[in-house]
């Protein structure tokens, strides 16, 4: 029962800030169960933000500190938060402010006041809708962070990013899969929406894509079960520069990781087809900023560095992508041809995908280098090295690699009598 009140206790430690985290950590571990796993990440990820709510109610009914009883009873404040808790539990409308309701911070957190409702809620009831989409969320936060930022706000953003290393490694280390599964559309649809403080966003972000990327190595089929929302995160790729970034990821793993695996093919066959048409919207959109970015403009100039970094990423999916599933190397082909023949991109995306056109033309090399790695729990080496212990069976890594082109498979499984004429 005390797991469902876990909310109060991050209450109690955003008031106090850094001087109750030291015990806060011990305890924790304590809070993390089946029921507050999920809801606990967009708590430790809105913890700044759960100041600024709290903030406003104190602006809104004055500070109660060093107040006498008397004069507490007599403060709008315990109305407010009564107010507060009656609207998150029945959904009841709070009163007008009196006087003072017509200035611009109250219709600020009049308008705002959903977001924030869900964030002062004294129980765990579940994840709720975060209210991101009203513009008003976004120039309250705003405004928290263009004004001087309290004491107590500087220590959230301290803090969160350490309560977040805790619940990773929790996470990693002792909760199960189906969770882990449940977690990561949450990480992905979190990344962009955070409070808009610049070195908070980087720490925080970081930190979101080691747990996904995490998360995708400790079982790659979740790429594949997750296949929907990591399509919409690929559509979404140019919204924004952090939506940027989440898309380049998500290639990277759908690549690393063959689309979830061999048993997957029709899951891989699909997202295969969302970095085909990422790469073709890419090709097409790429004439215009070459255009754009010749003008000298900063922006332009970003924004093609930006493509250009994306383009890697999806052409080396493609190429992973089809050396793990044989089945699409005749369109991956068809795909890097008509990159390597565009020269409209940056030429680091026409020059990878000329490379990995040659390396498809050497079966046994481009397995080598672009071949999926295998798990050590299932006792198989990785892709591309060599166990020096078998060098009197295996040792052709001294051998021009033209001779193992017609031969099939890892490099390191054929020995010398493979490619050297019987005598």
């Amino acid at each position: 029962m005390t797991l469902q009140f876990f909310p109060l206790l991050l209450k109690l430690i955003a008031w106090n800030g850094e001087k109750l985290e030291k015990a806060f950590r011990r305890v924790f571990p304590g809070l993390i169960s089946q029921g507050s796993f999920l809801p606990l990440f967009p708590s430790i990820v809105d913890f700044p933000i759960l100041v600024v709510a709290l903030e406003k109610v104190e602006k809104s009914s004055g500070s109660l500190v060093g107040s006498s009883i008397a004069s507490i009873q007599k403060s709008s404040a315990p109305e407010m938060l009564l107010a507060l808790m009656d609207e998150a539990y029945t959904g009841s409308t709070i009163g007008d402010g009196g006087a003072d309701s017509e200035s611009e911070d109250s219709s600020t957190m009049a308008v705002a006041e959903p977001f924030f409702l869900e964030l002062l809620k004294d129980e765990n009831d579940g994840l709720a809708e975060r209210h991101w989409a009203s513009p008003a969320v976004a120039v309250a936060l705003q405004a928290a962070v263009s004004t001087s930022m309290s004491d107590r706000l500087k220590q959230a953003l301290r803090m969160t990013p350490r309560l977040l290393d805790m619940y990773t490694a929790i996470a990693i280390r002792e909760v199960n899969d189906s969770l882990i599964c449940a977690l990561v559309p949450l990480l992905m649809a979190r990344y962009s929406n955070l409070f808009p403080e610049k070195l908070f966003l980087y720490e925080v972000q970081k930190r979101i894509l080691e747990l996904m990327l995490a998360g995708f190595n400790r079982s790659p089929s979740f790429i594949a079960l997750l296949k929907k929302p990591i399509v919409d995160r690929l559509g979404e790729a140019y919204d924004s520069p952090s939506k940027t970034e989440l898309a380049l990821q998500l290639c990277w793993a759908i690549g690393e990781h063959g689309g979830g695996g061999e048993t997957h093919k029709d899951a891989a066959r699909e997202l295969f087809e969302s970095l085909e048409l990422l790469l073709y919207e890419n090709l097409s959109s790429s004439r215009v900023r070459l255009r754009e970015s010749a003008l000298g403009s900063d922006s332009a100039k970003s924004r093609k560095s930006s493509q250009s970094r994306l383009l890697c990423f999806v052409v080396t999916a493609i190429a992973k992508l089809a050396t793990y599933h044989r089945e699409l190397l005749p369109r991956a082909r068809v795909s890097l041809t008509k990159v390597a023949r565009s020269r409209i991109s940056d030429a680091r995306v026409w020059k990878r995908a000329r490379d990995y056109l040659g390396l498809m033309n050497e079966p046994a090399i481009c397995l080598s280098i672009l071949g999926p790695c295998e798990s050590p729990s299932k006792g198989m080496q990785k892709l591309g090295t060599v166990n020096w212990s078998e060098g009197g069976t295996k040792m052709i890594s001294h051998l021009p690699f033209y001779l193992l082109g017609a031969q099939e498979g890892p490099p390191h499984d054929f020995s010398f009598m493979d490619v050297l004429p019987g005598s």
